[in-house]
């Protein structure tokens, strides 16, 4: 039985890949919607692949993870930064310890999706 706690083969590869993942979290309240944001960090060696028209897959790549939270009105508009909080933010060492933050924000690697399934406004 999957509970959610292992990582999806095309999600986990996204990551590799460099790119960036959402996932909508309970806000603090009515009117309000909150996401995490999981952004792989990149080096030069991804500049460089880039450059040469390829993306590079890193398996020992780290992590910044934000969770913020925006007025529910503002979040398919151009203002949609107004009154959006930066909740708790966190960098992760590695692919384990993404899954250690995750795991303490309450977030499962499966309801992570790619940011155009998301409504996340970033």
């Amino acid at each position: 039985m999957n509970d959610g706690s292992s990582w999806p083969t095309d999600k986990l590869t996204a990551l590799r890949l460099g790119r960036r993942l959402v996932a909508e979290v309970p806000a603090s309240g009515p009117g309000r919607r909150a996401f995490v944001d999981v952004s792989p960090k990149k080096s030069g060696l991804d500049a460089q692949a880039q450059d040469e028209g390829w993306v590079r897959s890193d398996a020992q790549r780290s992590f910044r993870l934000e969770l913020w939270e925006y007025e529910r009105e503002r979040i398919n508009g151009l203002d949609y930064d107004i009154g959006a909080v930066l909740i708790d933010s966190a960098d992760a060492t590695g692919e384990s310890e993404l899954i250690t933050v995750l795991n303490a924000w309450g977030v499962r690697p499966d309801l992570l999706v790619y940011p155009w399934e998301s409504e996340d406004p970033k």
